[in-house]
C-alpha cells in the first residue's frame, strides 16, 4: 500500500532536464527524506504531497520512490517561511523571508498574490522589488501549470522551458489549436515533435495545419541539405511520404502558402520552382546589392601600374600577370572575386592589394567565416582579421529568443571602411551572405577571395560559385602554380586531382605520403601510430594538432567510431581526469572538442595570464575546435578553451552541441589548416567519395598529407567528377538584375 508524505524541497541533489528524474531532499515536519521521482519542474523550496513506497538503495540506502505528487501552498507560517527564504523568488533570503512571515503571517500567501504592493512595507524590499517579487510569485505558478500541462505530451524540461516563455499563458490554447505553430516559432521542436503532440490531442492526420507545416517542414529540411529552393515535383514527392497525403491535399495547401507569402513559386524552364519566402528574398537581396557595390571607378590605368611597381620594388616581390590584374581590378571597381587554387598566389595578391589601398590612406577591413581562417588570415596579412559574425558584431537577444541573433552592423548601422576583403568564400552561406551585404554601403570596395572548387557551404546556398557563374562581375581567376608551392606535392597533387589527373603514390615525396592497407582496423591501428608516434616530430606538433579527415559519420571509418577509438588512444580515461557520459557520448578533460552548430547566445571570454577578462562576447559557430580544460561534476558544467583563447562555459544540458574531435568530417574541415592530415580512405558511396571531396581534404593540410587505406578507391575518387547538385538561383537572380 502507498505511503503519503508532504514538506518542502530542501535541496535538490540531482536533475535530469532531458527526462526530469530527480533526486531531491524533502524536509517534512519530522525528518529530512531523500525522495527520487520525476519532475519535469522543480524549485528548492517547493511544498507537495507525495504518494509512493521506501526503497533500499545498495549505493545510496533508504530513499522514498514517488509515484504521484500534488504540488500545494504551504499553509503553516514556518513552511511558508521556509519556502520563501530557499532562494525560490530572487529577491527574497532568509532575512526577508522572516521579516514578510512576521509581519503577514498566515495571511502571507494571499497578500503576495492579491496585495503584493505591499510586500514594500518590509524593511529592505522597495516598491521595484515588490513588483519583481509578485510577477515571479505568479510566473512561478504558470509554469507549473504548464510544466504539468506539457508533461502529457512527453515534452523534455528544456524545451517546455522555451515553449512556455515564447508563449506564457496562451501556451495551452495554442497548442490545443495549432500545435504545428510550435515547429514554426521555437528552435528545437521540428514537425515531427508537433506532428506528436498533435496526435495526442487528436487532431487528423488530414488538418489544413498539419499539411502546411509538412510544406514547410520538408522545405527547411531540404535547405539543411544545401538547397535554396525545391523543383515542384521533388517538394511534392518529399511531402507526400512524410505526410502520407495525397497531391490534391498537398497542392491545395500549397496555394494557400503562396497567398500567405510563406512560400514563393517562380516558373523557369518550364518547371515551378518552389523556395521558402525567406530564402527567395534573401537570394534576390543579395543580387541587388551586389549590382549596387559594382560601381566602377574612373582611374589612369598608367598610375595604378606606377603604383603596382612601387609595391613590387618595396617589398621585393614579383607579381605575375594575373595577380597584376587582380590589384588593377580591385582599384578600378567595387567588387572584385578572385578565385584560385592553393599555390597560385591569392595571399601575395591580397597583400598587393592592401599595400596599394594602404598607400591611398584607404580604411581596410579583413575577414572570414571561421575563426581559424581568420587567424591565418591575420598571420598571413599582417593585418587584423575577424570572423565574419565579429566584424557584423553579433548581439544577445533576451531571453526566449534563442532561435534568432542580430548583428549590430546592418543597413542602418554600416561598417566604417573603404575596403572589405572576405577571404575563404566558398563556405559563406546565403544567410551569412545577405547579413554581410546589408552592412556594407554603396561606395565601399569588395573583394570576394576563395576556391570555387573547395566543397560549397555547409549552409544553403553555393554563393561562390553563383556569383562567378553569372559573369555579371569582375572575377580574376589565377591558376599559376608559383615555383616554391610546386615545390610541394600537396599542391601539386592538389591541382592533379582537381583536373581528374593520377597522381604518384610511390612514397618519394616529402610532404604526401600513401600507405596501402586492406581492412578498417589496421587502418585505425596505423593512424594511431601516426598520430602518437610518427607525425609529431616530422611536422613539429603535438598529436593534438594532427587532424584526422573521414569522408563519412557512420561506418568503421566514421567520425563515430574514430572518435571514440582516438579518445581511448590519445587521452585514455585517468584517476586525475574527470568526465561526463551524456547521450552515450563520453566526455573527458583534455578532449579535442568541436561545436556542431551555430550558437548566437553561448558567451565566451578571453582571459590573460592573470585570469583576469579582457574580452567578451556572445556567439559559438559551426567547426570551431577546441580543449575541454575543466568538468565541474558539482555544478554540472564544461568548460572549453577554443582555439583563438575563447573560454566557453557550457551547461551540461548543452552538450549536444559538441562532439569528439580527434576525427572530422572533411565537410566540417572547410576554412581549416592543420600541419598535418591523415585521410583514411577505403570504400564508400560514390555520391560522396568524389573528387571534390578528396580535393578539398588534401588541400587542408600545410606540411603533410597521409593517406592510408585503397589506392583503387583514392584513384576512383578522382575519376568521380560528379557532386551532390544543390538548387539555388543566386546566378539567375544576378543575371535578372542586370544592368544594361
Amino acid at each position: 500500500m502507498a505511503e503519503e508524505i508532504e514538506g518542502y524541497v530542501d535541496k535538490i541533489i540531482y536533475h535530469n532536464d532531458e527526462n526530469g528524474y530527480s533526486v531531491i531532499s524533502l524536509q517534512t515536519e519530522d525528518d529530512e527524506i531523500t525522495c527520487v521521482g520525476t519532475f519535469p519542474f522543480i524549485s528548492e523550496g517547493e511544498f507537495f504531497a507525495a504518494s509512493g513506497s521506501y526503497t533500499d538503495h545498495p549505493i545510496y540506502g533508504a530513499q522514498f520512490m514517488i509515484e504521484n505528487y500534488d504540488r500545494k501552498e504551504p499553509e503553516d507560517i514556518f513552511s511558508i517561511e521556509r519556502y520563501l527564504g530557499s532562494g525560490a523568488l530572487k529577491g527574497i533570503g532568509p532575512v526577508i523571508a522572516k521579516r514578510i512571515v512576521k509581519k503577514f503571517k498566515g495571511d502571507t500567501l494571499r497578500i503576495m498574490e492579491e496585495e503584493p504592493e505591499r510586500l514594500s512595507e518590509i524593511k529592505g524590499i522597495s516598491d521595484r522589488i515588490a513588483r519583481d517579487i509578485s510577477i515571479q510569485f505568479e510566473e512561478k505558478r504558470d509554469m507549473r501549470n504548464a510544466m504539468i500541462f506539457l508533461q502529457k505530451y512527453n515534452i523534455t524540461g528544456n524545451l517546455a522551458v522555451k515553449i512556455f516563455q515564447e508563449y506564457g499563458n496562451k501556451m495551452n490554447d495554442i497548442i490545443k489549436e495549432n500545435p504545428y505553430r510550435l515547429a514554426e516559432d521555437i528552435s528545437g521542436v521540428g514537425f515531427k515533435t508537433a506532428d506528436e503532440i498533435a496526435q495526442r490531442i487528436g487532431i487528423g492526420s488530414d488538418s489544413d495545419y498539419r499539411i502546411k507545416a509538412g510544406i514547410l517542414y520538408t522545405l527547411l529540411q531540404a535547405s539543411n541539405e544545401g538547397h535554396i529552393y525545391l523543383p515542384e515535383k521533388e517538394l511534392l514527392h518529399r511531402a507526400k511520404i512524410l505526410l502520407n497525403a495525397d497531391d490534391e491535399a498537398i497542392n491545395r495547401q500549397m496555394m494557400t502558402l503562396n497567398i500567405e507569402k510563406k512560400i514563393i513559386v517562380r516558373e523557369m524552364r518550364e518547371t515551378n520552382f518552389v523556395y521558402s519566402a525567406i530564402f527567395y528574398y534573401m537570394e534576390l537581396n543579395i543580387a541587388r546589392m551586389l549590382h549596387d557595390l559594382n560601381i566602377p571607378y574612373e582611374l589612369e590605368p598608367e598610375y595604378v601600374k606606377k603604383h603596382v611597381v612601387a609595391i613590387e620594388e618595396h617589398f621585393d616581390i614579383e607579381l605575375e600577370e594575373l595577380q597584376r590584374k587582380a590589384v588593377i581590378e580591385a582599384a578600378a571597381n567595387g567588387l572584385l572575386i578572385i578565385t584560385g587554387g592553393p599555390g597560385t598566389g591569392k595571399t601575395t595578391t591580397i597583400n598587393a592589394i592592401i599595400k596599394l589601398f594602404e598607400k591611398e590612406g584607404m580604411d581596410i577591413l579583413l575577414a572570414a567565416p571561421t575563426g581559424r581562417a581568420a587567424k591565418r588570415m591575420t598571420e598571413t596579412t599582417g593585418y587584423e582579421a575577424k570572423t565574419i559574425h565579429r566584424l557584423l558584431e553579433l548581439s544577445k537577444l533576451s531571453e526566449g529568443e534563442d532561435s534568432h541573433y542580430s548583428f549590430e552592423r546592418n543597413e542602418n548601422n554600416p561598417l566604417e571602411t573603404d575596403v572589405l576583403i572576405i577571404d575563404e568564400m566558398s563556405m559563406v552561406d546565403i544567410t551569412l551572405m545577405n547579413a554581410l551585404l546589408k552592412a556594407v554601403s554603396v561606395g565601399t570596395r569588395l573583394i570576394l577571395v576563395g576556391d570555387v572548387n573547395q566543397l560549397p557551404s555547409v549552409g544553403p546556398g553555393n554563393v561562390l560559385k553563383d556569383i562567378i557563374e553569372s559573369n555579371c562581375f569582375n572575377v580574376v581567376k589565377l591558376d599559376r602554380i608559383f615555383r616554391q608551392a610546386a615545390d610541394s606535392d600537396i599542391i601539386v597533387n592538389a591541382h592533379k586531382i582537381n583536373a581528374g589527373e593520377h597522381i604518384n603514390l610511390d612514397n618519394k615525396s616529402r610532404d604526401f605520403f600513401y600507405l596501402n592497407r586492406p581492412t578498417a582496423d589496421i587502418i585505425i591501428a596505423v593512424m594511431i601510430n601516426l598520430i602518437k608516434n610518427k607525425l609529431p616530430k616530422y611536422v613539429n606538433a603535438t598529436p593534438y594538432d594532427i587532424q584526422v579527415l573521414t569522408p563519412m559519420r557512420k561506418g568503421e571509418l566514421g567520425v563515430e567510431r574514430l572518435n571514440q577509438v582516438l579518445q581511448q588512444a590519445l587521452n585514455p580515461k585517468a584517476h586525475d581526469k574527470k568526465e561526463k557520459e551524456y547521450h552515450q557520448n563520453i566526455y573527458r578533460e583534455g578532449d579535442k572538442v568541436m561545436q556542431i552548430k551555430n550558437n548566437y547566445q553561448t558567451s565566451w571570454e578571453v582571459k590573460n595570464q592573470f585570469g583576469i577578462s579582457i574580452q567578451s562576447g556572445t556567439g559559438v559557430f559551426n567547426g570551431d575546435c577546441g580543449i575541454i580544460k575543466e568538468i565541474n561534476l558539482f555544478s554540472e558544467r564544461l568548460l572549453v578553451e577554443f582555439d583563438d583563447n575563447r573560454l566557453v562555459d557550457y551547461p551540461f544540458t548543452q552538450l549536444d552541441e559538441l562532439e569528439l574531435a580527434y576525427a572530422v568530417t572533411i565537410h566540417k574541415s572547410q576554412g581549416s589548416e592543420y600541419p598535418a592530415v591523415v585521410l583514411p580512405i577505403l570504400d564508400g558511396p560514390k555520391l560522396l567519395f568524389n573528387r571534390n571531396l578528396l580535393y578539398t581534404a588534401v588541400t587542408r593540410a600545410k606540411n603533410c598529407v597521409t593517406i592510408v587505406g585503397s589506392d583503387v578507391m583514392l584513384q576512383s575518387m578522382i575519376d568521380n567528377k560528379s557532386e551532390q547538385s544543390r538548387f539555388s538561383s543566386l546566378c539567375q537572380r544576378i543575371m535578372e538584375l542586370r544592368k544594361d
